[in-house]
């Protein structure tokens, strides 16, 4: 009996264990060692994560610059802005900007030196152009504080950010710097939002008692366009004064296609008890710029702009006696004419010629002795941008 039943059942009982036995990976010496460890060893594959980027990057841009329009041997010409010197071969600006941005924190620091930083800058903090830090409150919310360039305008301020190397008059009478408080919201890759607390208009330090308010708003449509505005809301009198809030606006719109390039813009601004003929009136000033480019060439481009500007009382370039012994603020024209050649991505050599026209009664330049309405300006700039550091932080989890 003992026989048949090891004969009979000794056979399905091996039978049975070897199925179960291949059934149970941990148990089957056929699997590999790695394949049973798969999974766990994926789980503890250490995880790289980019937590921050950081640069340090140079500009300098060098020029020289002709004006008919005598001033004294050292002093910069009426609206020195960009290449202020005539007749006297110069640095616009040598600069080094620190950039770190974080997942959670983020600074920027800018120094700057030159005819830029001596013609147009506060001297208050020295070479100190912009300095600021922020905090990300939420996903696409930035706090940021300290000190910043302007939100204010169509164009930008260095050669480089822009398609001539001048600027607009109009440009000229905008801020150029400011200080306090910008909270920046992206909701999409498309809009961009910045509301600013400021201490006023062009000024790091406060010089009353009220604080003044910014917004920049600006919408990208697609690769070839986009749109903004920008705004200024304060009261920068003297303390004690009388009330002469400003709001001052901007709008402006940028388009590329193929080969061309073109930006127009333009401002209105209004500021109450500011009248020439009745001092508790509100005066007003308007300007608008429009720039286009010919990219001929992937090295070769020319471009023109046009530009005007009316500050009949005067509140932004001061009050003059013309010729008519009439009291009145500027009143100008403006056409510019230039080539631009880049031999490489972050360097140009840009030559360029401008005449502006004032107002038929609005001598203000003097030329051989002799009064003039009317200044020929050319210039003639070379400058690069290069980075002297770049990198990553990351963080291994």
């Amino acid at each position: 009996m003992i026989k048949r039943f090891l004969i009979t059942a000794l056979p399905a009982l091996l039978l049975t264990a070897g199925n179960t036995y291949a059934q149970n990976p941990s148990l089957d010496v056929t699997v590999p060692p790695a394949a049973l460890n798969a999974k766990e060893d994926k789980d503890e594959t250490p995880k790289v994560e980019t937590v921050a980027t950081y640069s340090l990057t140079g500009y300098v841009d060098a020029y020289y610059a002709m004006y008919t329009d005598d001033v004294d041997p050292g002093k910069f010409q009426k609206f020195p802005s960009v290449s202020p010197r005539s007749n006297s071969p110069s640095l616009n600006t040598a600069m080094l900007s620190f950039q770190y941005n974080g997942n959670k924190m983020r600074t920027m620091v800018a120094l700057h030196v030159g005819d830029i930083a001596n013609s147009t800058w506060s001297n208050e903090y020295g070479p100190l152009m912009e300095a600021h830090a922020g905090v990300k409150i939420r996903k696409n919310l930035w706090l940021d504080a300290g000190m910043f360039r302007t939100h204010f305008g169509t164009e930008y301020l260095l050669p480089s950010e822009n398609i001539a190397s001048s600027v607009a008059v109009g440009t000229y009478y905008e801020p150029y710097y400011e200080s306090g408080l910008r909270l920046n919201y992206s909701p999409t890759s498309k809009l961009d939002i910045n509301l600013y607390l400021l201490n006023g208009y062009g000024i790091y330090t406060d010089n009353n008692e009220t604080k003044s308010f910014g917004a920049a708003v600006t919408y990208t449509f697609n690769d070839n366009w986009n749109i903004g505005y920008t705004n200024y809301i304060g009261d920068d009198n003297i303390v004690g004064g009388i009330s002469k809030l400003r709001v001052h606006q901007n709008a402006y719109v940028n388009y590329q296609k193929k080969k061309w390039r073109v930006q127009a813009g333009g401002d209105y601004c209004i500021q109450e008890n500011s009248g020439i003929e009745n001092s508790t009136k509100a005066a007003n000033m308007y300007s608008a710029l429009l720039t286009v480019k010919f990219q001929a060439t992937k090295l070769f481009g020319i471009y023109a702009r046009g530009e005007m500007l009316n500050d009949a009382d005067g509140i932004m370039t001061g009050v003059i006696r013309d010729q008519a012994n009439k009291f009145t603020g500027y009143k100008l024209t403006g056409a510019t004419l230039g080539a631009e050649y880049k031999p490489t991505t972050g360097s140009y050599v840009k030559l360029e010629g401008r005449v502006l026209q004032m107002d038929q009664d609005q001598w203000i330049f003097r030329y051989n002795g002799a009064a003039q309405n009317n200044r020929f300006e050319v210039m003639l700039h070379a400058g690069i941008t290069f980075d002297m550091l770049k990198g990553v932080v990351t963080h291994t989890k």
